[in-house]
């Protein structure tokens, strides 16, 4: 998408937008706000008419809009500009392309002794481990094994339950502790 915007200085600028929505979305908010002389609730109207937002859907605040519209006369363009400051240098294709290797070679081992093994910092061993590898930490949980005659016990208990009368105790003779909020302390495990 190009188009051409007049400025209030009377500048003409050009401006052009991938098609991505987030592109397009800031193109419309930066014409819609010139075109109505900078008023952001006219703006934020017109957006929701343009892509068929209800009145409870969110839209661009006054504040998103101001610093859209900055940016696009600072810099010409309404897109985000790149960020400055130090590039990632931790997180970088070759350490990730290190830890990947060495999670291959041994699996079992902690996120921790690889970050001391491959001197880096944890917290960049288990960003690059979540960010990229797309590998999430779990918590191994406590099961029994199951026999064949678990199933009937089961549905026995379960048919038992849904004829106990709201008078009755129900007294659950388990290890953990629950609470009214929805948690289960499992200590005592």
């Amino acid at each position: 998408m190009v188009g051409i915007v007049s400025l209030d200085s009377g500048v003409h600028a050009v401006f052009s937008v991938h098609h991505g929505m987030v592109g397009e979305h800031r193109a419309f908010i930066v014409e819609e706000f010139i075109k109505n002389g900078g008023l952001p609730v006219a703006t934020q109207r017109a957006f929701r008419i343009r892509f068929g937002l209800g009145r409870r859907e969110a839209v661009p605040d006054k504040k998103m809009i101001h610093r859209w519209v900055s940016s696009f006369r600072q810099t010409g363009s309404a897109l985000k500009q790149t960020s400055p400051g130090r590039p990632r240098t931790t997180t970088g294709p070759e350490n990730v392309a290190v830890v990947r290797a060495s999670i291959r070679k041994s699996p079992r081992c902690s996120a921790r002794k690889h970050a001391a093994a491959l001197w880096l910092s944890d917290r960049s061993v288990s960003r690059i481990l979540h960010r990229d590898l797309l590998m999430h930490p779990y918590k191994i949980s406590i099961a029994q094994k199951l026999k064949g005659c678990d199933f009937e016990n089961r549905t026995k208990l379960c048919r038992d339950l849904l004829n106990v009368r709201i008078t009755d105790v129900v007294f659950f003779s388990d290890k953990a502790h629950f609470h009214l909020s929805g948690t289960v302390n499992k200590q005592n495990f």
